[in-house]
């Protein structure tokens, strides 16, 4: 088994990368890799199979990014044609954003198709973009398998294969899908895999599907040491009111609360909703349309609560949360790494709370001494929840029926918002676009404003339509 120990170069001016690539690395302001990076970015070049261990959030998409697009470019020039990466990954949301990073390291490449297959929505505008084969497919192995079986989605000429959290892919049920999906894929090609949690199940995928790979664990003994970690003891039919204690008393601007099921998730969230919070659930119950936007309201901060199960929240890319609340036990050491992870990031400090009963302290000191974290336990009767101290966001959320589709930018928004509505520079908070949507933050003042703005001008020649979400 390799090991992290070899030093490698630290600026990725050294590697031998596409200038293309280079050229989109220096528009993002990658100037250093990551550890993960330095762990894994030679093998993946040099074209080697690899299994990857490295927690999420550790920079693990740029690494095979680069490593797929440098491949595929030398393909171009060397005439292929049809998909050349196929990169599959366990939900919706973990594909969509593997896609837009990949997008962006495509930049300066002309003629990168980067192209989403996954369930949730219609087959068939998939089916049509697919009459001309992308250069990479990112999907959901349930959709991926589909279009392959029904001859639509030409995987014959795959020369990379990416599996992103392939535990949590294996977690998820999808075992058989990606077994069919794997076995219809070309025997010569690169493969790599990445892993938060190196289990027999994941090692056995390793052997049967990957070539020669190198094992890469990246050590990563102080994942958790700039997170203060917190039990409170609560009675059974209390943990709406503590929760919503614990909000009060940290007045986070955000914060993730975690529960075991859909109807745990919709119930909390209704009830903080009734006491006043601004809040919003994630879980497998919604559309695609309503998880885009719950996660845009909440990346923007125009939403300051999110709660989420664990399937739903597994490989969202958001930055830094404040605040994490356990409303239930997670099951399993794992999981709970995985939710406590959530704050913390980037050398960030963060806050994890756990809600136990009365019968859970046993539980909850194994999790700590599987995880080597200190989590010291409290009675939750020393937190009061007052409703005068609910935190609520600066900004409220307009999306516009507009987005990269249909070339609109940032600057775009601005240029309309600032220089011809009128509206200060400081009411504007956080923007995100995404193919057809640009949602914007502004503060409450200036809503109806912008509102009227975009229902009277057009931008970019174009009539768009705005609304305010809630």
């Amino acid at each position: 088994m390799n090991t992290t120990n070899t030093h490698t170069p630290q600026a990725f001016s050294e590697y031998p990368l596409e200038g293309a690539l280079q050229s989109s690395l220096a528009d993002l302001g990658y100037t250093h890799l990551t550890k993960a990076q330095e762990a894994c970015l030679s093998v993946v070049l040099e074209g080697q199979d690899a299994a990857v261990k490295a927690k999420t959030g550790s920079g693990k998409t740029l690494a095979f990014g680069l490593g797929a697009l440098q491949s595929l470019i030398k393909a171009q020039e060397a005439g292929h044609s049809g998909v050349h990466t196929l990169v599959l990954c366990p939900t919706r949301e973990l594909a969509q954003q593997v896609a837009e990073q990949l997008r962006l390291l495509a930049k300066h490449h002309a003629n990168t198709k980067i192209l989403t297959l996954v369930g949730g929505i219609s087959i068939g505008p998939q089916i049509a973009s697919l009459v001309h084969a992308p250069s990479v497919v990112v999907g959901t192995p349930g959709r991926v398998m589909d279009l392959i079986s029904k001859q639509k989605l030409d995987v014959s000429a795959v020369k990379t294969l990416v599996l992103d959290e392939a535990d949590r892919i294996l977690d998820m049920g999808f075992a058989d899908q990606m077994g069919w999906i794997l076995n219809a894929l070309p025997k010569a090609r690169h493969s790599m895999l990445f892993s938060a949690t190196f289990g027999s199940a994941i090692q056995s995928l390793t052997k049967q599907y990957l070539q020669k790979a190198a094992v890469i664990e990246v050590e990563d003994n102080e994942q958790h040491s700039q997170i203060t970690q917190l039990g409170y003891q609560i009675q059974d039919d209390r943990s709406v009111y503590a929760v919503a204690a614990l909000l009060t008393h940290y007045q986070p601007q955000s914060c993730m609360v975690f529960c075991q099921t859909k109807h745990e998730t919709q119930a909390l969230c209704d009830e903080l909703l009734g006491m006043g919070f601004s809040v919003h659930t994630i879980h497998g119950d919604l559309t695609q349309a309503q998880r885009q936007q719950v996660l845009t309201q909440f990346s923007i901060k125009t939403c300051n609560v999110l709660v989420a199960t664990d399937v739903a929240a597994r490989g969202l890319d958001l930055d830094q949360v404040d605040l994490v609340i356990n409303a239930q036990l997670a099951d399993s050491a794992e999981t709970h790494t995985h939710r406590v992870g959530r704050t913390g990031r980037a050398e960030q400090t963060g806050t994890a709370i756990t809600l136990i009963q009365d019968n859970q302290q046993k539980a909850l000191a194994q999790i700590a001494e599987l995880t080597n974290s200190h989590i010291p336990v409290k009675h939750i009767q020393a937190l009061r929840f007052h409703a005068n101290r609910i935190a609520l966001p600066e900004h409220e959320c307009v999306m516009i029926d507009g987005g990269k589709k249909q070339k609109i930018s940032k600057g775009d928004l601005l240029g309309a918002l600032i220089k011809q509505a009128e509206i200060v520079k400081d009411d504007i908070g956080k923007m995100q676009i995404t193919h057809d949507k640009s949602y914007v933050a502004i503060k409450q003042r200036s809503v109806k404003r912008a509102l009227a703005h975009f229902r009277e001008h057009k931008v970019k020649g174009k009539s768009l339509r705005a609304r305010k979400l809630k």
